[in-house]
């Protein structure tokens, strides 16, 4: 980085207010940022989005799923009639 010269203390602070002004910005963007961040981590956000990737997961493997648990069904259902 090469620095910058000056020939005016009016230069420098204008500058200096520059970068107060850009810190003052940064500063304000990190605090909407958190109370943002707060706002979205309520117990009711938190549970709609696990319901939703759960909900998006099943949808996505219901036959994948449905191959699974048949053979399962069908033997509690042969073993019921049986009696065991």
């Amino acid at each position: 980085m090469i620095p910058k010269k000056y020939s005016s203390y009016a230069q420098i602070e204008r500058d200096l207010e520059i970068l107060k002004l850009q810190k003052d910005i940064n500063y304000q963007k990190l605090v909407l940022s958190l109370q943002k961040t707060k706002e979205s981590i309520t117990p009711q956000n938190v549970l709609s989005g696990i319901f939703f990737s759960f909900k998006d997961y099943f949808s996505h493997s219901y036959g994948s799923i449905l191959q699974s648990v048949l053979p399962f069904i069908i033997n509690w259902f042969i073993n019921k009639k049986r009696g065991s």
